[in-house]
């Protein structure tokens, strides 16, 4: 395997910026010594991040992430092309990162450097700053009018953990008095807000707190951004998402709203319930699942996730993406409309059974496509406001995000595969024509034909020099009788006649699809390009196979989805003749690392080697040292104490894989981040010393700086480096 690493003639990828003595990270060519994918060329690769069209649908603004795992960082530049991909010019040309850029005209760009909003020309020129806030500004939107802009910033915040006192600043320690006191991967001492303020030719003044004096988020932590608000096409209203709870409320419970504020009175009015509504005293304990808030008299009030507000183009509605249940953060993501003329609600996607991922409206305010998974591939919809469905594509490929270009029929969408990272893309739905693209055509009576034509290339000079795996979707049936999907990842240059060591990919989630999706980490090109077949199963818990298939899970960790891996990996044995069963591993985070865990006490000597990373390993432990207790209490259904917890929660914790450690008997490596509050470290290292004390031959790979995810460039390539080299050893005696 050493040598593998070491294939990479890299040109100079740093250039010293004289001013501030920064490092520059850039694209550059590299020069591959070998057509295999290595770690050290993952991270070469550009990542796409934002995009955005210009009003008049002429120019696309998009973001492009380099990473130096020389210099372990990152450098976040802009690029501006014409809306077919022509004419590229790089807008950065500084050591700094430039983010999140927006249109404030056909000609007039806004982006984030420095924690602050700048603004500059489309060439690049006349750059000048436009917010002074000491570095605050976390992310931004300028109302239609452009008089106005909302400013993300984060606000001190101690109603959890209290203040330092005064006279001890140095000290490191924190009095905690409520629960989610952490989140992710920090102790929850600030929260961000939004704050409103006017748009002047000397910047942005009048700020003005939406939230003033109110302890919540928006957006929602972790995870949410500016896509968690909106502006009304008048310029006058802020749509926005919060989940109005704190401290234990608000770490059992998934209930967020979409609010309406009027920036002229200052009064925001919540879209999701009545003004009068009160919600049902919650056992903390026990899953939500039974309690009197997911009653179906209460659900018309919306009391699962809502967020990701959207306004049509005439101002008449505004939509968002919406879960029914409370305590449920995997429920069905649905499509809600509500008329702000009538305040009427109305679901426009019920008759998908997946998950709405992402969406957009259309220019005539009466159809709204959407993204989302299917069989496992993240394809292209679309739906009238009577709720009536069409698919638009049937790609062997994932869609990451869409967005109508300006004013046209026309979408911008990121798209991705297991074999080609994220590029920009611009669609025609429903239109059939002679243009010299990718046209790809839905049998007749499922959808409409689309057009749909590559716009950016950002690894191309790579890839052009690699040898892809080929990959393939494959169905056998599970013990319940019923088809399972698995995908089929073989090598390049791959020969029928050889047999090759094979890994079952265990999935997270635990209700996350396996689409064709792209990852610096859980890379299946490069798990083929280093020799292996890989074999992906869409077992039961995942979306795109209808909402029963996916609730099975809750409450079932280690039943029929267990099985549904043992049945893939059966299947893939005993019917593809270059799958060497002799050479088997079983790899997987978060819910695959905890699949791992519990299959090294199954498995009936069918793995020569495991792989856990970020994975549960003691369910009663995770239960009270995880940060988002609504998770727990809905997958395992009660607390471990309870005496009359549930058979699902007795079978839950009697099948913790901590309980079956007498029964491992093969080597393991256990990865672990010990900034992951969501599974926490002990998790791991728990799991590598019961190995270690078995005598069963391990290793743990632990990152003191790392959260649930590897994001750091060098430990990113330690990651591979350790993962290929337990597998070779174990696998390719």
């Amino acid at each position: 395997m050493k040598k593998t690493f070491q294939i990479l003639t890299f040109a100079l990828l740093f250039v010293a910026n004289s001013i501030n003595a920064q490092t520059m990270i850039q694209k550059n060519n590299i020069k591959l010594q070998s057509d295999r994918m290595t770690p050290e060329a993952l991270w070469a690769m550009g990542r796409i991040g934002g995009y955005a069209a210009s009003p008049d649908g002429k120019h696309i603004v998009y973001q492009v992430g380099y990473y130096s795992v020389k210099e372990n960082k990152s450098h976040h530049i802009l690029y501006v092309m014409d809306a077919d991909g022509q004419n590229q010019k790089k807008l950065t040309t500084s050591a700094k990162n430039e983010t999140d850029a927006a249109w404030l005209s056909d000609d007039r760009i806004a982006f984030i450097t420095g924690g602050e909003i700048w603004t500059m020309n489309i060439d690049g020129s006349d750059r000048k700053q436009l917010s002074q806030t000491n570095g605050e500004v976390d992310g931004f939107l300028f109302s239609p009018d452009k008089k106005k802009v909302i400013i993300v910033k984060a606000i001190p915040f101690h109603d959890i953990i209290e203040k330092k006192p005064d006279d001890l600043p140095k000290t490191t320690g924190r009095v905690v008095n409520d629960l989610m006191y952490r989140h992710w991967d920090h102790y929850v001492e600030t929260i961000p807000h939004p704050f409103v303020g006017d748009v002047t030719s000397d910047g942005i003044t009048n700020l003005k707190d939406i939230l003033e004096g109110q302890p919540y988020e928006c957006p929602m932590e972790p995870f949410g951004g500016i896509e968690q608000l909106a502006w009304s096409i008048d310029s006058k209203k802020i749509a926005y998402t919060c989940r109005a709870k704190k401290g234990l409320e608000y770490s059992i419970s998934t209930d967020s709203d979409i609010f309406l504020y009027d920036t002229t009175t200052g009064k925001a009015e919540n879209l999701c319930k009545p003004a009068d509504y009160k919600a049902p005293k919650i056992d903390p304990t026990k899953t939500m699942k039974y309690q009197s808030v997911n009653a179906p008299e209460n659900l018309k009030n919306n009391v699962g996730y809502d967020q990701n507000p959207k306004f049509s183009p005439d101002g008449k509605y505004v939509a968002w993406i919406s879960m029914e249940r409370d305590g449920y953060e995997a429920d069905r993501q649905r499509l809600c409309i509500y008329n702000l003329a009538t305040g009427e609600k109305k679901y426009i996607t019920e008759s998908f059974d997946s998950n709405v991922d992402d969406f957009c409206w259309a220019p005539d305010s009466k159809t709204l496509y959407f993204i989302g998974v299917w069989h496992g591939t993240e394809n292209l919809y679309s739906t009238n406001l009577k709720g009536i469905v069409t698919r638009h594509s049937n790609f062997q490929a994932d869609f990451g995000s869409i967005q109508m270009l300006g004013n046209t029929n026309k979408i911008i969408a990121e798209r991705h595969s297991y074999t080609e990272p994220a590029d920009l893309y611009i669609i025609q739905p429903g239109i059939r024509s002679n243009f010299k693209s990718v046209v790809n055509t839905i049998p007749s009576g499922t959808a409409k034909s689309m057009i749909i034509q590559q716009i950016t290339f950002e690894n191309k000079h790579i890839l052009d020099q690699l040898s892809k795996p080929s990959v393939e979707p494959r169905w056998t049936k599970t013990t319940t009788g019923e088809d399972l999907h698995y995908w089929v990842i073989k090598p390049p240059h791959f020969d029928p006649t050889k047999k090759y060591p094979t890994l079952l990919f265990c999935e997270g989630g635990p209700q996350s699809p396996v689409s064709q999706f792209w990852s610096y980490r859980w890379n299946f090109y490069i798990m083929a390009s280093q020799g292996y077949v890989v074999i992906a199963p869409n077992r039961h818990g995942l979306p795109g196979f209808g909402q029963e298939w996916l609730e099975q899970i809750s409450g079932d960790w280690t039943g029929q989805c267990m099985k549904d891996y043992l049945a893939a990996i059966d299947d893939a044995a005993a019917n593809l003749p270059y799958v060497d069963k002799d050479r088997m591993g079983a790899v997987g985070a978060s819910f695959g690392g905890f699949s791992v865990y519990y299959l090294a006490g199954h498995h009936d000597k069918r793995f020569k080697c495991f792989i856990a990373h970020d994975g549960a390993f003691n369910l009663e432990a995770m239960y009270t040292e995880t940060e988002e207790n609504w998770f727990s209490n809905w997958e395992y259904e009660d607390a471990y104490w309870n005496k009359d917890r549930s058979e699902n929660a007795r079978k839950t914790y009697e099948n913790s894989p901590h309980r079956f450690v007498d029964q491992w008997d093969t080597p393991i490596l256990c990865i672990h981040g010990e900034l992951d509050y969501r599974i926490n470290a002990t998790q791991g290292m728990s799991a590598f010393n019961a190995a270690r004390m078995k005598g069963i031959e391990a290793q743990l790979l632990i990152f003191p700086d790392e959260n649930h995810w590897v994001l750091k460039p060098q430990n990113g390539v330690l990651w591979q480096r350790t993962f290929f080299n337990w597998l070779d050893r174990w696998l390719k005696k």
